[in-house]
């Protein structure tokens, strides 16, 4: 399944144990796809001046080929999601080989970084009912979204588009750190960062953001 900005009512209380916007009424800011040279740095740098705390959905590959870039996210005290191992759709998948592919992603950054990964977001935001038993075997916590910027569509009106029309004081907001949204993510971070001020809104951390 897949949806268009905010998705419908009916589906998060289909599946009521993910998260669909934040806990404590603050903007959690996520990027997905990462990380990713030459873009990866530059969304730290923006987040940094701004003094937010993002959650970045990674995928293994780019962590095994990124491992620079893993340890700059972490040490500006960012957290990391797992956005399994390859980016396959896990409703593709069977049971056995979306388990794989989450596990394998978690193991890596235990391995590697010694980091407990405690939150998962399926690749192209496709889940179906084997999804919650799933999160359930890999002892994670699955954080879906309520605005979904489409910045992967290459087109900066399309995200401001999104933003001033779903952004809420509790949303949990999808950016990617990847190639498509290259040469606007940090304008992206800051329109955000503007309109979210201008309605008095405030970012949180995860650890605040998703109790």
């Amino acid at each position: 399944m897949k949806f268009l900005y905010n998705p419908p009512f009916i589906l998060k209380r289909m599946f009521n144990e993910f998260y669909w916007q934040t806990t404590n009424g603050k903007i959690l800011l996520t990027f997905d796809d990462g990380p990713n040279a030459g873009n990866t740095e530059n969304i730290l740098n923006a987040l940094s001046e701004l003094k937010i705390k993002a959650l970045f959905f990674c995928i293994g590959e780019d962590v095994q080929n990124h491992p620079n870039l893993v340890k700059s996210i972490l040490n500006d005290n960012h957290n990391i999601g797992n956005h399994t191992f390859n980016h396959n759709a896990i409703t593709k998948l069977k049971f056995g080989n979306a388990l794989n592919e989450i596990n394998s992603f978690s193991s890596l950054m235990k391995t590697e970084y010694n980091y407990d990964v405690k939150f998962f977001r399926p690749p192209y935001g496709r889940i179906n009912f084997s999804t919650p038993q799933l999160m359930n075997r890999c002892g994670l916590k699955c954080v879906m979204w309520n605005l979904l910027t489409y910045d992967y569509k290459k087109d900066l009106k399309k995200v401001k588009f999104a933003v001033d029309n779903y952004l809420q004081a509790n949303s949990i907001v999808v950016l990617h750190d990847n190639i498509k949204s290259k040469n606007f993510i940090v304008e992206s971070i800051n329109y955000i960062a503007d309109r979210a001020a201008k309605k008095g809104f405030e970012f949180g951390s995860v650890d605040e953001c998703l109790k």
